[in-house]
């Protein structure tokens, strides 16, 4: 008898929903036109596609197809476990992933509150200006800069280390060299941009604030310490997160440009393995090279939930 009241009840619910979302659309059919682009565009383009991660889990043969392609379970992810190079390319990739959060995430942090600071427009647009223009720079026009400046016979840099009376160094052959290249090369071309973000989170918090800190006699470091950082948080926390859930995602066109043979040993990452053994080896192992991408993948995922989870406890923004 309580199952047939409450069913009713929820048919009634539901059509009012449903009345009211229709009533909205009649309102403003403009910005759920505008909206269907987008809904389109990630269903099509994204949720679609996940269909075939469902190759990880067989002997994907073309021809086949998905439904007449062999069932092999998590074949695929044991082989990839148990391989000699998964420690290491793990280790590799997760290296790469916290050096760079670490190095990386205060640089735009301090160089947004250091400009946000300057008197004169031009000093600022200056340097906005020459520390964004680097991220517009292709990927393969910046390693092929990188390596002219440090080559160990014509580089610029080792010829002012011979001029000093130090020895010429070879930075691209020396595998200890490689995650630091990679990561400030990194920093040093997307610094601006990360600027700029932060820069529009300081441009929103409440000039009263600031101004009240001058009427107690705050100076500019305590100005950013007890108005600036508090403000900037909830944009930091976002970013943060975002950042922790792409840690197995290094960037694999960098990281191929810069590896070389000698390298190899701290260069090889998760990405260019599954380009070398998944793709490039005799027979393309599409179920291989799937079974890796949706590992990488679900792990992202766990990162992002459990970051997310622990800014919420924390009390800081989160993405849910």
């Amino acid at each position: 008898m309580e199952i047939v009241r409450v069913a009713p009840n929820v048919r009634k619910v539901r059509t009012n929903i449903a009345v009211l979302v229709f009533r909205n659309i009649k309102k403003v059919p403009q910005l759920y036109l505008l909206s269907l682009l987008p809904i389109l565009y990630i269903l099509i383009f994204k949720y679609v596609p996940m269909y075939g991660a469902v190759i990880a889990f067989q002997d994907y043969v073309p021809h086949k197809g998905f439904f007449g392609s062999d069932w092999v379970g998590l074949k695929h992810f044991n082989t990839f476990f148990n391989s000699y190079e998964f420690w290491k390319v793990i280790k590799n990739t997760l290296g790469l992933s916290f050096y760079g959060l670490l190095a990386g995430f205060p640089f735009p942090i301090l160089l947004a509150l250091c400009l946000n600071y300057v008197g004169r427009s031009s000093v600022k647009k200056t340097v906005q200006m020459i520390t964004y223009a680097p991220h517009f720079i292709s990927m393969v026009v910046m390693i092929g800069i990188i390596v002219q400046l440090l080559d160990p016979k014509t580089g610029i840099v080792n010829m002012i280390i011979a001029q000093l009376g130090f020895e010429k160094v070879d930075f691209f052959g020396n595998p200890d060299n490689f995650k630091s290249l990679y990561v400030w090369s990194g920093i040093w071309q997307n610094v601006g941009f990360g600027c700029i973000i932060y820069l529009a989170a300081l441009a929103a918090i409440d000039p009263s604030l600031h101004e009240a800190a001058v009427m107690d006699g705050a100076n500019k470091i305590q100005r950013m310490w007890h108005v600036d950082i508090p403000g900037i948080i909830p944009v930091a926390s976002i970013l943060l997160i975002l950042n922790v859930g792409n840690m197995m995602d290094v960037g694999f066109e960098k990281v191929l440009l810069m590896q070389n043979p000698l390298n190899v040993s701290s260069s090889e990452v998760i990405d260019t393995y599954v380009y070398k053994v998944g793709l490039l080896s005799t027979g393309i192992k599409y179920s291989y090279a799937s079974a890796i991408g949706l590992f990488t993948s679900i792990i992202n995922l766990i990162l992002l939930f459990s970051v997310n989870k622990v800014a919420k406890k924390l009390g800081q923004t989160s993405l849910w």
